[in-house]
């Protein structure tokens, strides 16, 4: 809770101000009642007509009192939860973005999304109540007791015997609903998992028509949430009926035996008057802060769920006093050990040492699962080695600052993501003040010059959301292009000219002999024919260096690559297979 508070910042001002005026509407509320009993009393019963003039206008002029306050609190109260909202959401889109890829697997893009969303929305209910009406009822409540106990300390015991009865019913349900709404909200993340799911592979749905059994999925998770509710919010329907039960009570209470107290000549009709209209002020100060006690009862939950987020911590973190130049292109692997999860056996790499110069190219090839991804992301500290060292530009990868790095290391990876704006919008992420001729001249290496031509806006052309009105083909070569805007150290390409032909492959490669020479290269690759020209080639197998040099090479001493080689040449075979026949 301390956390999400701590959101409240440059809004503490109205977060203040709103108790302050809700106060003010309090006071101007309950004397109401005690001016009409002073109209009743010394104005109409003693037949002075002044009186009821004088203490009319009093009553005018504290309901115009109340009326302003409570109008500034509502303002002041909607000013400050919509600014705790604002500032949640960007406090947990900025600690999402200092998330290194370990902290990411923890969360679902969905469950991300129903935080910022949903739970948000609940907290900043919540703490709309509790500023104001947490304020208001409680000491509408006080008030208006100690009012009625001044005019009849007996018939006000009444109130007393309500408030125990109210409570205990107030916390068997509460402590009944609590754990069905952490279910429920658990629940939202499903359902938008399965929304995301769909929508993102919509044409895998409908090209193996899977519609029918998307719309069960669906179904299911969303009568799951909608059972979850309706049971909650079933417990949660005896609020009112036993608050109404409580108010007329009290009402009839209170006019019987108030009636014996002036006939014996103990009350006069003017206090009667004033007790009964306490009565509806206690019992709906109870219902405000039943209200308030239900809605915490939710936003609990989401409390706990948006805590989870701000409080995680990212595992990579800068040096005290990093570097912040990268000398060259240079990689070295010293005997890199590394597992996803910590202490734990399986590892994705085992004893990696490897040697590479600044400028070389360097192809890497290997079946599935064999850890060519994990290898290159450890160039650019996506994650933490296990045991060992990564060193580039002869400083271990851990010295650096991770932003200064990552500006030196350009990845492109198989399915790389292109975002809503024009191509030239999407090229300047690489470099946000490159000319246009830059960004030509990047296309033209990338070979994406040959389809942007074509387009009717050129390189003004939209961009819809995710790259959806490009070919996976085109939007490999922008996203290359992308890449070289940033005139890296090094470039890692992760499989990324699989859905190119193997002419414009060429095309590309050769390109990139010619205008980053000293760029250092690493091609991750199925087709060996996309890495046969490279400098060395790296063959990863299970984790493992089966081999580090040239084609010829490997041909004359690796099995592997030898079998993997004839294969191709004739016309099939991959890594995957070979792994197979192992």
């Amino acid at each position: 809770m301390r956390k999400i508070l701590a959101q409240v910042k440059q809004y503490k001002k109205a977060t203040l101000l709103t108790p302050l005026f809700s106060m003010l509407e309090v006071v101007m509320e309950v004397l109401i009642p005690f001016v009409t009993a002073l109209i009743i009393d010394e104005g109409l019963q003693k037949g002075n007509i002044g009186k009821v003039y004088l203490y009319g206008a009093v009553m005018l002029v504290l309901a115009g009192f109340s009326l302003l306050s409570g109008a500034m609190a509502g303002k002041y109260a909607a000013r400050a939860s919509t600014g705790l909202a604002c500032n949640l959401r960007e406090s947990i889109y900025h600690n999402i973005q200092s998330f290194s890829f370990s902290n990411i697997d923890k969360f679902s893009t969905a469950g991300l999304v129903t935080r910022m969303t949903t739970d948000v929305t609940n907290v900043q209910n919540a703490f709309q109540m509790c500023i104001r009406i947490a304020v208001r009822s409680p000491m509408m409540l006080i008030s208006s007791i100690f009012m009625s106990f001044t005019i009849n300390a007996h018939l006000s015991a009444i109130f007393l015997v309500a408030m125990v009865f109210l409570v205990i019913v107030l916390g068997v349900i509460i402590k009944l609903t609590m754990g069905l709404f952490h279910k429920a909200f658990h629940q939202y993340d499903e359902l938008n998992a399965s929304v995301q799911e769909n929508v993102s592979a919509i044409r895998v749905v409908k090209s193996f028509v899977r519609e029918d059994f998307e719309n069960d999925k669906f179904k299911r998770a969303a009568d799951t949430m909608y059972r979850l509710f309706v049971k909650a919010e079933s417990i949660l329907a005896f609020n009112n009926p036993s608050m109404m039960l409580v108010v007329y009570g009290c009402i009839i209470g209170i006019a019987w035996f108030g009636s014996h107290f002036i006939v014996a000549g103990n009350m006069t009709p003017g206090q009667l008057t004033s007790l009964l209209s306490y009565v509806m002020s206690i019992m709906m100060s109870l219902m405000m802060l039943s209200m308030i006690f239900v809605m915490l009862t939710m936003s609990m939950a989401s409390v706990r769920r948006i805590s989870e987020v701000l409080s995680e911590t990212p595992d990579l973190q800068d040096p005290a006093e990093p570097v912040t130049e990268v000398a060259d292109g240079s990689i070295v692997f010293d005997h890199v050990h590394f597992a996803y999860r910590q202490g734990s056996n399986d590892e994705a790499l085992s004893d990696i040492d490897l040697s590479i110069r600044s400028g070389e190219t360097i192809g890497i090839i290997g079946g599935t699962g064999c850890g060519k991804s994990t290898l290159v992301n450890l160039i650019c500290r996506l994650y933490d080695v296990t045991a060992g060292r990564v060193l580039v530009g002869g400083r271990d990868v851990r010295a650096y600052d991770m932003e200064a790095l990552r500006q030196q290391v350009a990845v492109v990876l198989q399915n790389n993501v292109l975002f809503s704006g024009t191509i030239l919008e999407n090229l300047r992420w690489g470099n946000e003040n490159a000319t246009e001729e830059e960004c030509i001249a990047a296309c033209k290496a990338a070979c994406a010059d040959e389809f942007i031509e074509r387009l009717p806006d050129r390189y003004h052309t939209h961009i819809e959301r995710g790259g959806a009105n490009v070919s996976g083909g085109q939007k490999q070569r922008l996203c290359i292009a992308r890449a070289l805007m940033k005139k890296p150290k090094i470039l890692i390409l992760d499989d990324s000219t699989s859905a190119v032909d193997t002419a414009t492959d060429a095309k590309i490669r050769k390109a990139f002999a010619e205008i980053i020479p000293g760029t250092t290269k690493l091609i991750i690759a199925q087709r060996i024919s996309s890495v046969q020209d490279a400098d060395r080639i790296i063959v990863l197998d299970g984790g493992k260096v089966n081999g580090f040099d040239t084609h010829e090479n490997l041909l004359q001493t690796n099995d592997i690559y030898k079998e993997v080689y004839e294969s191709q040449s004739q016309g099939g075979g991959d890594f995957d297979q070979h792994a197979g026949k192992e």
